[in-house]
C-alpha cells in the first residue's frame, strides 16, 4: 500500500505526513520552493496539541506517482487540467485518485479527464497553517470522501493517522455545504486579519452572510441543498453571522474556536503573491447562479476584489468598507 501526494501543499503535507509517521509508505510531489523547506524535516502539531516529526520522501518529478497505488491530489482547483495531464501517462492500471481540493467540481473535472481510474471525491474540514516546515491544524473537523469500497482498504491508515475519513452518500451536499463556509476566505483575505480576529468583527460577519444568503438562493434553484456540517444549518448561520457581536461571542463559540494565527488558505496565498482560488469558490457561485438564470452579484463584486488585491490594488479593507462596497 503506498500512497503518493500530487500537489504537497500545507494540506499534502499535514495529511501525507501524519500517514507517513505512522507508518505508510508515502511520497509527495510538490514544488521545489517546498522541497527545499521540508527537506530537513516536517514538524506536524493537530488540533490536541501533539505533536510528530517526520521526514518526508519529496520531490518534484510527477513520475513517482507510477508506483503508488493511491493518489491523493492537493493542487489548487485551477490545475485540475494540468495535473490530470501529468496524471494520465503515469498512473498504474487500478491506481486510486482521491481528489481533496476546495470548490464542487475538482472531482469531477478529475474523473472526466482521467477515464479509466477510480476518482473518488473528497474535502478537508479543517484549516492547516504552515510556518516553513512546522504544520499545526487550528480547527477542528475531518475529512470526508464518497462512500467506496477503497476505504476497506485505506480507512484504517487514515484513521491511525489521526486523520480518520468519514464515508458519505451525499458528496453533492457536502460540497456545496464547504463551500458556503469557504466563501469567507475571500472576505478573510480582503480584511488582512486572523480568522478569529476577523469573524468577530459584525461588519465582516454581514459580508459573509450576504455572500453565503445569495448562494443559498442559487443553490435552492440549482440543488442539491447543501448538506449540514456544522451546530447549525446552513440558512440559520447564514442569519446568525448578522447578531451582534456579544451574542455570536455565545452562539458561535464552535466557529471562534479557531488558533488565534489561523488565516484561510487564500489569504497565505494573497499574502505571497500567488493566484488565488477566488475563481473556484466565490467564482463558483457566480457560474452556479448563470447556469438557472440568476446572478449573484456579491459573489461577483468579491471575485472581483480579489483580482484587485492581487495586482495591489486596494487589498485591505476593513469591516465597514468592505460591506458598503457589496451592498
Amino acid at each position: 500500500m503506498t500512497i503518493c501526494v500530487f500537489g504537497a501543499g500545507s494540506i499534502g503535507c499535514y495529511v501525507g505526513g501524519r500517514l507517513a509517521a505512522t507508518g505508510t509508505p508515502v511520497t509527495f510531489v510538490g514544488r521545489e520552493a517546498m522541497r527545499e523547506q521540508v527537506s530537513g524535516g516536517i514538524h506536524l502539531r493537530g488540533r490536541d496539541g501533539g505533536s510528530l516529526e517526520v521526514t518526508p520522501d519529496f520531490g518534484t518529478d510527477p513520475a513517482v506517482v507510477g508506483d503508488a497505488d493511491l493518489v491523493v491530489v492537493t493542487v489548487k482547483s485551477g490545475a485540475n487540467k494540468q495535473v490530470a495531464d501529468q496524471l494520465r501517462p503515469l498512473l498504474a492500471a487500478g491506481a486510486v485518485v482521491l481528489n481533496l481540493q476546495n470548490g464542487i467540481h475538482g472531482g469531477a473535472e478529475l474523473r472526466d479527464r482521467l477515464p479509466g481510474h477510480r476518482v473518488v471525491t473528497g474535502m478537508v474540514g479543517f484549516n492547516v497553517v504552515r510556518d516553513g516546515a512546522s504544520f499545526q491544524q487550528t480547527t477542528a473537523g475531518e475529512i470526508m470522501a464518497a462512500t467506496d469500497p477503497v476505504w476497506e482498504t485505506y480507512g484504517a491508515a487514515f484513521a491511525t493517522a489521526g486523520v480518520p475519513v468519514e464515508q458519505r452518500s451525499d458528496m453533492d451536499a457536502v460540497l456545496r455545504a464547504k463551500l458556503l463556509l469557504n466563501l469567507n476566505n475571500a472576505i478573510n483575505a480582503l480584511s488582512g486579519l486572523p480568522l478569529r480576529t476577523e469573524l468577530s468583527d459584525r461588519s465582516f460577519r454581514r459580508c459573509l452572510s450576504l455572500a453565503q444568503q445569495e448562494a443559498l438562493r442559487v443553490m435552492a434553484r440549482s440543488g442539491p441543498a447543501p448538506a449540514r456540517l456544522t451546530a447549525l444549518s446552513p440558512s440559520l448561520m447564514a442569519r446568525a453571522l448578522r447578531v451582534p457581536d456579544r451574542v455570536f461571542q455565545r452562539l458561535g463559540s464552535k466557529v471562534l474556536a479557531i488558533d488565534p494565527t489561523a488565516r484561510s488558505s487564500m489569504a497565505d496565498d494573497l499574502a505571497a503573491g500567488r493566484p488565488t482560488e477566488v475563481d473556484w469558490i466565490n467564482g463558483a457561485v457566480v457560474d452556479l447562479a448563470g447556469e438557472v438564470d440568476l446572478e449573484a452579484p456579491v459573489n461577483a463584486r468579491l471575485v472581483a476584489l480579489v483580482h484587485d488585491a492581487e495586482r495591489a490594488i486596494h487589498p485591505r479593507w476593513t469591516g465597514a468598507e468592505l460591506l458598503n462596497a457589496l451592498r
